[in-house]
């Protein structure tokens, strides 16, 4: 086409009609994620300031005990880069797919999980992609996802405050936040900026958790702490949140999650096990019914 046709509006009146086209498109997907929020009474957005804090198994483990609670639980992984729910829910092969919407993963109790493992063929591929391209996944993930009627929707993010968290904050506005951090300094530097972030966004913080806390030793019984003691509730004192609970640090944990078979035993028999019941106490305590 020349420089003088195109002149002429018929490549104004194309743009036009692809704008109107996407707009058209953006304002179904919308009204889908309107429809699919209004059946999940409560949506939990598990996030931590840096990696490498047990942020996933905490997601996981927490999705994992309400769902053994009896309430109705859904588990959407948005750690597009590295998920890591399949692994540590046992979950294997594709989502299937039922009338253009995708059917979720069910496991023990209920349990409804997505992962963007899951959509991957080789486990190993790498997932390179900027902004625009994870939102629209995440939308995805809620307005073509058969969720069904919920009690709680635990979202795992990835650390840090890019564009993952933002896209949940943006798309699920009710969303409350579950902030996990280690009680060493340099977890807790950047679990400050992960509370600024929720309160810069205006997302509800439910409270903090401490993870990989002191523990006692299974030889002596001496009270170990690898990673010191304390710090999450001095900053949670410090920044006017909630410390949910603390979770000691234990290596069963670790295997379990590794085999796909997360929360080790009866409140009774696992310090963990307990001191999680407790985080899954408060939550369920701050909520309405």
């Amino acid at each position: 086409m020349s420089k003088g046709s195109c002149s002429g509006g018929a490549c104004q009146s194309a743009h036009a009609g692809a704008a109107d086209a996407q707009a058209r498109a953006i304002n179904e997907q919308d009204d889908l994620i309107n429809r699919s929020l209004a059946r999940i009474k409560h949506k939990l957005l598990v996030m931590s300031g840096k990696g490498g804090v047990g942020k996933s198994s905490v997601a996981v483990n927490l999705a994992t005990s309400l769902a053994q609670r009896g309430f109705k639980v859904g588990l959407m992984d948005v750690d597009l880069h590295g998920p890591s729910v399949a692994q540590m829910t046992g979950v294997q092969g594709l989502l299937d797919t039922n009338d253009q919407h995708v059917v979720p993963h069910v496991i023990a109790d209920g349990l409804k999980v997505v992962s963007m493992q899951s959509l991957m063929r080789e486990t190993d591929q790498a997932v390179i992609w900027r902004g625009p391209a994870k939102t629209g996944v995440i939308r995805q993930f809620i307005s073509h996802v058969q969720w069904g009627g919920l009690d709680y929707l635990v979202i795992d993010s990835p650390p840090g405050t890019g564009d993952e968290p933002m896209s949940v904050a943006q798309t699920v506005a009710d969303a409350k936040a579950v902030i996990v951090t280690t009680p060493q300094d340099v977890a807790l530097a950047d679990v400050r900026k992960s509370i600024n972030f929720c309160r810069t966004v205006n997302l509800t913080i439910l409270g903090l958790i401490e993870n990989m806390g002191p523990f006692n030793c299974p030889c002596c019984g001496e009270t170990v702490a690898l990673f010191k003691s304390g710090g999450g509730r001095a900053t949670a004192e410090k920044m006017g949140v909630t410390l949910l609970a603390t979770l000691p640090f234990d290596p069963q944990v670790v295997k379990a999650c590794d085999a796909g078979k997360p929360v080790t035993g009866p409140r009774k028999e696992n310090t963990f096990a307990g001191a999680l019941a407790k985080s899954v106490d408060a939550i369920v305590g701050r909520l309405p019914a």
